[in-house]
């Protein structure tokens, strides 16, 4: 029976899909950690709950910060249960950024930027609460903080750097040029940076911060997330096993290889539908530059028949 797992592990078995597998990810967190919470209440066993939260909070006091390092990329997959609003505005931005981002840049720059600009949110935050004197007295006041806001200001400020004048058609005003937009995010982030959620929109300026220096960057073509997709390859690489090639020798007559030479040169000028469709998913994810020399030719040849 087709249930609605088929549907998210199709979305996420997309190829340059990243877009849809942070978006996932954020969700499915949020649906896990709520249920533990609604169970952890019912059998009176909030501590549990309380335990796995903290695993995706990353505190200010930089004493606790140490004690759980990977908060400074995990908290940016979280979000708070007091307000829907908070993973909602976070996802429809993500979204509607991300796509325009993923159209020019391809999928895993989406992600390398995600995860620098979580770090860059986090990084801020925890430099803000420990060294200016106004902050370090209000560390006692909250658990920590959660939530994708920083990665997604990352996400969001890049894309008004590289395209000021891209443009969004907003319901009831019509098309706003996004850097407006992004510049009203940075500007009410500035405001709350006083506020109930100073912590939070300290991270939304690093984040944004973050963002603007990428753009600027790969304009440069300088890549700053190379390290987080050789991460991500490390990662996988002790979940997926890599196919074992064999080799076999195998005698033939001169006139045979002469033929097989004239074959091989043939279909090597002949690129099949499925090899090009392959070459452009790897621009789409990677980018142009990500190609090999083979491959370039490949597609040039193609292009030109």
């Amino acid at each position: 029976m087709y249930s609605i797992f088929d549907d998210f592990k199709n979305a996420w078995n997309k190829p340059n899909n990243g877009l849809a597998q942070l978006i996932i990810i954020n969700i499915a967190v949020f649906v896990v950690l709520g249920i533990l919470a609604v169970f952890s209440s019912i059998f009176g066993v909030d501590q549990v709950f309380h335990f796995a939260y903290k695993q995706f909070t990353i505190p200010a006091a930089i004493g606790e910060f140490i004690m759980r390092p990977w908060t400074i990329v995990t908290y940016s997959f979280a979000h708070s249960f007091r307000n829907l609003w908070h993973i909602i505005m976070n996802m429809l931005v993500l979204y509607w950024f991300g796509r325009v981002f993923v159209d020019f840049f391809g999928s895993q720059k989406l992600i390398n930027l995600y995860i620098l600009g979580a770090i860059a949110g986090g990084v801020t935050y925890l430099a803000v609460y420990n060294l200016v004197p106004y902050y370090q007295d209000r560390i006692g006041m909250f658990d920590g903080m959660v939530g994708a806001s920083a990665a997604v200001f990352a996400i969001s400020v890049a894309t008004a750097t590289y395209f000021p004048d891209y443009k969004f058609f907003l319901l009831f005003i019509g098309p706003v040029k996004i850097k407006y937009l992004v510049g009203a995010y940075i500007f009410f982030s500035f405001l709350g940076s006083v506020g109930a959620n100073a912590g939070g929109n300290i991270a939304h300026l690093g984040g944004a911060l973050m963002g603007f220096i990428y753009a600027k960057q790969l304009a440069k073509g300088r890549e700053m997330g190379v390290w987080v997709f050789r991460v991500m390859e490390f990662v996988k690489s002790f979940f997926v096993r890599k196919p074992k090639i064999k080799v076999s020798h195998k005698k033939t007559s001169r006139k045979t290889t002469k033929t097989s030479s004239r074959s091989t040169a043939s279909s090597a000028s002949t690129v099949s539908q499925e090899e090009i469709d392959r070459i452009l998913d790897k621009i789409a994810e990677k980018g142009y530059d990500s190609l090999t020399k083979e491959e370039k030719e490949k597609l040039f040849n193609a292009s030109n028949k």
